[in-house]
């Protein structure tokens, strides 16, 4: 099924140039659709500060700034004029007022069909992030979420009705290259064993712990080398700068680990990703926060047909279910530094979960994610019209 070729589906979220997860989702997103529903896709984009304004795409219609509310009702009023369904991107951060209520102020002036994908679902939310939630379902017509585990959440914690619940998990690339060797001899890094983690670096990462189990991995493997993939998280570098960067840089030194720990400190483009990614052996997630509820970090290392080694957050708990990946305790160097060496010990064990990573995989592709969107976008702009049909 695709959205009939006379339906524009407009897009409310950060957007590149814009540099975080959100912003690189909603463009694949955006794209993905597109080939699906034979329509060019719009986008208002949500300002962060900071970003290059004269590179913005084509298909970025206006600019939203963060924290002017009046823009949010220029926005509604220009989705209404050019758009059939408008696909909202949520998290708290991006919107502007306390705990991002503005985007109510877009929803109530909004008169065209809309959907939210939810990227955090808070198990134990405040009161204030809470009463969002709940708003906007008087105002929305589906949310997204990208993790079965957070339906019931949802549902109990924010009081959410079933029907408007539909689970589509997060996309990654249709094409996946699959010569390791020819990647890891573009890279320099033939003959390594490639450990990696990729995304805006902050203290939730975790990266300490990976580190601080390598001595004991390196020891045993000596050519072991762990890439700490992507440049500090703007948010994280306006606040404090580079010090958790710098944490990580003393930590490898001291541990005397320079050989075998190296950081790629800038934004990477979706081709440098895929190479990198392409010439990983075993992919780690070793994230502090038990209730993340998605990461695309993980979606891009199982359609990869990585072996993954993460910490338990929710989104990980979904994903490698069933062998796909191993689980290790939160802020925990020795589960991490035994799992390794699990791996590095037993090829056999290491070939298994690839196998498994690779069927899981299969599911994140962005054309069959964007089939679901489509699907979702047409269901919701037909019991639209029958509603009106009836008026």
């Amino acid at each position: 099924m695709s959205i009939p070729r006379n339906q524009r589906v407009l897009y409310f979220s950060t957007y590149p140039p814009t540099e975080c997860g959100l912003a690189t989702f909603t463009q694949d997103l955006a794209s993905a659709v597109a080939s699906w529903s034979l329509a060019h896709p719009v986008v208002i984009a949500i300002e962060q500060g900071g970003e290059k304004t004269s590179a913005r795409p084509p298909e970025v219609l206006f600019v939203v700034r963060r924290d002017h509310e009046l823009d949010y009702i220029k926005a509604a009023k220009m989705a209404n004029d050019v758009a059939d369904v408008v696909s909202i991107q949520h998290e708290f951060g991006i919107f502007g007022g306390e705990n991002g209520e503005f985007v109510l102020t877009f929803l109530k002036h909004l008169k065209k069909s809309s959907v939210v994908t939810l990227h955090t679902v808070l198990s134990h939310p405040d009161p204030g992030k809470l009463a969002i939630i709940r708003e906007m379902s008087c105002y929305v017509d589906a949310f997204v979420c990208m993790n079965r585990l957070a339906i019931p959440i949802l549902e109990r914690v924010y009081g959410l009705p079933p029907h408007k619940i539909s689970y589509i998990p997060h996309g990654a690339p249709h094409h996946i290259p699959e010569d390791k060797d020819r990647a890891k001899g573009l890279l320099g890094l033939s003959g390594r064993t490639v450990l990696a983690t990729f995304g805006l670096l902050g203290p939730g990462k975790g990266i300490e712990y990976a580190i601080e189990a390598l001595p004991g991995v390196v020891r045993r493997f000596p050519n072991v080398l762990y890439l700490i993939l992507g440049e500090t998280h703007p948010k994280e570098r306006e606040k404090r700068g580079e010090s958790y960067r710098a944490l990580l840089e003393e930590k490898v030194r001291r541990l005397g680990l320079e050989d075998h720990v190296h950081f790629v400190n800038r934004y990477l483009s979706q081709e440098e990703l895929a190479q990198y990614l392409t010439a990983t052996d075993i992919y780690l997630t070793p994230y502090l926060n038990p209730e993340q509820v998605t990461s695309g970090t993980l979606t891009y290392a199982l359609r990869f047909r990585k072996v993954v080694i993460s910490t338990p957050y929710l989104s990980a708990r979904e994903a490698l279910q069933n062998g796909t990946g191993i689980l290790v305790p939160f802020r925990n160097t020795t589960a991490i530094q035994e799992a390794l060496l699990e791996l590095l010990e037993h090829p056999g064990r290491m070939h298994a979960i690839e196998a498994r990573a690779k069927n899981a995989g299969a599911a994140y592709s962005w054309d069959r994610v964007a089939q679901e969107y489509a699907k979702l976008f047409e269901r919701i702009l037909c019991h639209t019209r029958a509603a009106s049909s009836k008026e």
